[in-house]
């Protein structure tokens, strides 16, 4: 963990190679007047909409939407299966049937989902205006950086992995309650080191009704993750009838929670982060040409308890698409036996190259999780 106490209060990193603009945001952040103790900078951090992406802050009684960012409960669920092993043609064909079942990219289901929770959605506008598209987005997968992944771990068990979120409701909310934010700031003449870091009083109608909002984000996203883990299950024992599943891991990434730390109560913000309290699980993937891990967290108080959410991004989408070889990173996941998702340069931005190095965040970590399993990935559908 390195220091900075140039500012209001302390940023902690764990990582050296932190961009200078996400060190800028971090460094805003630190100056806010209702921030807690200090601001926590994960080893996957990179920069970000106002805040980093691999950034914790507590804050007190004071809501920032986006510090919690535009996809709400955007998380990984993982769960082991009783299979030793998978041969290649009999992957190709479950990751065929899967495409058949769970939408990817900008596809939705045909008909309407059916969930609880639809019935008992908040009577709040901007979750009322998208429910309708929601019920043919439950059980999707989404585009950009979701996956649905079949791994081997180094205990020899088959995996499936999937990391999705809230859909179209979490752009939705944060966009509206940033708006808010921003308007009320400026009706109160309150002095931001940023505009993106607009914030509302918990106290305050709106702070309230975002939170409520986020919570419902958080629920639908869960629920999207399991959807589509029950249709993966489906095509995995058409294949394998005796085929067993142990329990599903599931965390989010994207969001902000009431939380005690250093003794006091406050709402801690996770935005590319997740929680490692004292013997929690988690996941932490890599990309889908390297390992991702199954973790179980030391509840390390200067982290607020939180961990990385994953590799993190080296190469920014287009500067990837720009900058990155075709033929090698397809040479490179061909060598390796990846059923991967690289087809033309428009997926460089998923390319391994655009991604940290796993084992080095793992490594700058080590004081915040300890590795439960390790995971290799087989084959990847990417949104």
């Amino acid at each position: 963990m390195k220091v900075i106490d140039t500012e209001k209060i302390p940023i902690k990193m764990w990582l050296d190679d932190i961009e200078e603009g996400a060190l800028q945001q971090a460094k805003n952040l630190a100056n806010l007047p209702f921030l807690f103790k200090h601001v926590a900078i994960m080893p996957d951090a990179h920069q970000g909409y106002g805040m980093p992406i691999g950034g914790v802050i507590a804050a007190n009684d004071v809501i920032i939407p986006n510090a919690v960012g535009v996809d709400i409960g955007c998380g990984i669920c993982a769960i082991q299966t009783s299979l030793k092993e998978i041969k290649r043609d009999t992957l190709k064909k479950i990751m065929g049937n899967i495409r058949e079942l769970v939408p990817v990219g900008f596809k939705h289901h045909k008909k309407n989902r059916k969930w609880s929770g639809f019935e008992n959605a908040p009577d709040i506008p901007i979750i009322q205006a998208q429910l309708n598209a929601a019920r043919k987005q439950l059980g999707t997968l989404g585009g950009g950086n979701h996956f649905i992944e079949i791994q081997k771990s180094d205990k020899e068990n088959i995996w499936i992995m999937v990391h999705s979120g809230s859909r179209n409701f979490g752009l939705k909310i944060a966009n509206e309650y940033h708006k808010k934010a921003l308007a009320l700031c400026s009706m109160w003449y309150s002095e931001l080191s940023s505009k993106e870091l607009a914030f509302l009083p918990m106290k305050t109608a709106e702070g309230k009704e975002y939170m409520e909002a986020m919570n419902f984000a958080l629920e639908f996203a869960k629920q999207n993750r399991f959807d589509m883990v029950t249709a993966i299950k489906s095509v995995f024992h058409e294949e394998f009838p005796d085929i067993t599943f142990d329990d599903m891991i599931d965390i989010h990434h994207n969001y902000a929670a009431r939380e005690r730390h250093f003794g006091e109560n406050v709402i801690v913000h996770r935005k590319g982060a997740t929680s490692a309290h004292k013997n929690q699980r988690g996941i932490i993937p890599g990309s889908q040409g390297s390992k991702s891990y199954i973790v179980k967290g030391k509840g390390n108080p200067e982290s607020f308890m939180s961990c990385s959410h994953g590799a993190g991004r080296k190469m920014g989408r287009n500067q990837a698409r720009r900058e990155l070889d075709l033929k090698a990173e397809k040479k490179f996941l061909d060598e390796q036996g990846i059923i991967h998702s690289i087809r033309g340069t428009y997926d460089l931005d998923e390319a391994t190259s655009a991604y940290k190095d796993i084992s080095v965040v793992m490594e700058n970590q080590k004081d915040l999780v300890d590795i439960i399993v390790e995971l290799t990935p087989l084959g990847s559908i990417k949104g």
